[in-house]
């Protein structure tokens, strides 16, 4: 049988690279050799962060009005019909079907490829959130803002992609929370978290708010802040993770801090707002600088900190709203100079003057970008910001890493940032790697040559069996006998 052979000929041919490319896919982190590090006292380091910038998930803004008639065009056709003149109804029909032709199925289709797309796009988002956590076990997780693509949608909508966030991309994960805070610092919980690090149980995910959520400092309101809270989290919190060295009797804290920035530039349109971040912020800063000075900060946020342009692919850009609409920031690739300098002296410089071991940690810049902010001139508490390169950093300056985007578009992303607290040199250390899965068009390829794969499959077999059970042709003795 013709077909047969053909069947199974383009079963033999894809089975083998479709096995080896699933394998690849499903087990990428661990091909690429993705991990945190690793201390020389303890091993495996006891802090890993699984960071992970800008998911964006878009949702039915991208698509057409759902209540909108399918066909337009045939909206009251009938009548039209048998009212108008015979040679009008005709040139009606026409049109009709042209339209219909032309115009409603090529966007029928559109939107169904876009539906495709979204749903593809979670799980593409979902793949990377399951296989980088599988193989690399994380103590904590954390999304760096813009989890949804706009802060512009209906309530309706954002509890859609909030569902689709939590049931379909980061499914099984919760967002963490506490009832009971240790204290209050400006209205904001802190909390004394003796994390087990038991990387077997699924870490919360620390969720911070960006522009595609809450929006820039010109349009954030109560009710986005309160809607992301509801559903993902507050947008201001710190935790203390302490740490304990038994050979050393030696204990120090972590304190990992949830920094919303998206107001902490003026002119923003909520002042109350405004100035209840910077309050949070100024209680953070008193707070651990009456602290240990061997203690560490992590610093989570969406905005980057200042620096000058060619640094980054992004060059500093603020944008204003007109003034009959406030007048506040529209649009901002980085932070003031300001605000950058208030959090790198207030959180990372000791009273004493000496440094503040710690790491920032942050999104919004979808390339991604690697800084070193060097504190250059003591008095003046100024910095100067230069890309990161290991071998020329000082023991005066803080890293800054702005996660490249989990996006398909940017390679589909994650981050990978160690900690411990090295004994002999009696400070915290931190190390961060990226492990990155490639283009969605990668994963959309594999999961389609292995649904042709499994079609070809079922199709050789079910020809195999119409081949077993159809019924053998007679066989006819055409040769005259000898006489």
């Amino acid at each position: 049988m013709r077909l047969l052979g053909v069947v199974r000929c383009a079963f033999l041919a894809l089975i083998v690279p479709a096995v080896l490319s699933t394998l690849w896919l499903y087990l990428y982190p661990v091909v690429q050799n993705c991990h945190f590090s690793a201390s020389q006292q303890h091993g495996i380091a006891p802090f890993r962060l699984l960071a992970l910038g800008d998911p964006q998930l878009e949702g039915d803004t991208s698509l057409p009005d759902p209540n909108a008639p399918l066909f337009p065009g045939l909206v009251g056709l009938r009548h039209r019909l048998w009212t108008e003149p015979l040679d009008i109804a005709a040139r009606t029909l026409r049109r009709t079907v042209k339209d219909i032709v032309t115009r409603d199925i090529p966007r029928l289709v559109q939107t169904e490829r876009k539906k495709l797309d979204l749903l593809g796009n979670d799980y593409y988002l979902a793949h990377i959130y399951r296989s980088t956590k599988w193989w690399t076990q994380p103590t904590h997780v954390s999304v760096l803002g813009d989890l949804l693509g706009s802060q512009w949608i209906s309530n309706d909508e954002f509890d859609r992609r909030a569902d689709r966030f939590w049931n379909r991309v980061f499914a099984g994960a919760h967002f963490w929370r506490h009832d009971t805070p240790e204290e209050e610092l400006g209205g904001t919980p802190v909390w004394d978290f003796v994390d087990n690090l038991n990387a077997s149980q699924t870490p919360a995910l620390l969720n911070v708010a960006g522009n595609h959520d809450i929006g820039y400092a010109g349009d954030i309101d109560h009710h986005r802040i309160h809607r992301f809270e509801r559903a993902f989290g507050q947008v201001n919190w710190r935790i203390r993770i302490p740490f304990s060295n038994l050979t050393s009797n030696l204990t120090t804290q972590l304190h990992l801090v949830n920094l919303n920035s998206m107001n902490l530039d003026n002119p923003a349109w909520n002042q109350d707002l405004y100035h209840a971040t910077h309050d949070y912020l100024d209680s953070v800063i008193d707070d651990t600088g009456a602290r240990d000075p061997r203690d560490a900060v992590v610093l989570l946020t969406h905005v980057p900190l200042y620096k000058p342009a060619g640094v980054c692919v992004d060059p500093p850009f603020f944008s204003y709203f007109e003034p009959h609409h406030g007048g506040g920031i529209r649009e901002q690739n980085h932070l003031s100079r300001e605000s950058s300098e208030k959090i790198l002296n207030g959180l990372f410089r000791l009273p004493s003057g000496s440094k503040r071991a710690g790491i920032v940690l942050n999104g919004h810049d979808h390339e991604g970008c690697d800084t070193w902010h060097d504190r250059i001139d003591t008095e003046q508490e100024q910095w100067n910001s230069t890309r990161f390169l290991a071998p020329n950093t000082t023991t005066n300056g803080i890293r800054e890493v702005t996660v490249r985007s989990m996006m398909g578009d940017y390679g589909g992303n994650a981050g990978l940032l160690s900690a411990w607290f090295d004994a002999n040199d009696g400070m915290w250390k931190f190390e961060y790697a990226t492990c990155a899965l490639g283009k969605q068009h990668i994963w959309w390829a594999i999961h389609v040559i292995d649904l042709v794969v499994i079609i070809l499959g079922i199709a050789y077999s079910m020809l195999q069996l119409l081949d077993l059970i159809r019924p053998s042709k007679p066989v006819f003795n055409t040769e005259k006998k000898n006489k």
